[in-house]
């Protein structure tokens, strides 16, 4: 058995990989060195925000209904599949926002260490105080 120290690294690795391969993409369509017609990362980056933006949003509804079907076919495997693709999608558009704005997926993973051990509760409570907009 994969121990989850190991799984762990293994997930960091797989996600920075997938990250540097967005991140040149990225830098390839800025420079005019990839077509929006022919790759569908740079399509992405030509919407620009609001374009990757709203691709998250509809990413994640696929994802939640997804689950809700998984969860009322008793997560069959086939249900379990679609489940686990939504999530794949999300993700990857997930990292094309980071990529967007100048982050990685190290930044994500950094910030969930520093929650570790914390009351999710107290942490919420700590940033609404922090910014009380």
């Amino acid at each position: 058995m994969t121990s989850s120290t190991n799984k762990s690294t293994n997930l960091d690795s797989a996600l920075a990989n997938l990250a540097d391969i967005v991140d040149q993409r990225r830098d390839a369509f800025k420079a005019g060195n990839a077509d929006p017609k022919v790759s569908y990362t740079a399509l992405l980056f030509s919407k620009g925000d609001d374009g990757i933006l709203k691709k998250i949003g509809e990413e994640a509804t696929e994802a939640v209904m997804a689950a809700k079907d998984s969860r009322h076919a008793q997560l069959a495997p086939e249900q379990q599949k679609l489940l686990v693709g939504e999530m794949a999608d999300l993700w990857f558009h997930c990292l094309i926002a980071l990529s967007q704005f100048g982050l990685r997926p190290e930044d994500v993973i950094t910030e969930l260490e520093s929650r570790l051990g914390n009351s999710g509760i107290e942490e919420k409570a700590a940033r609404k105080a922090a910014n009380p907009e």
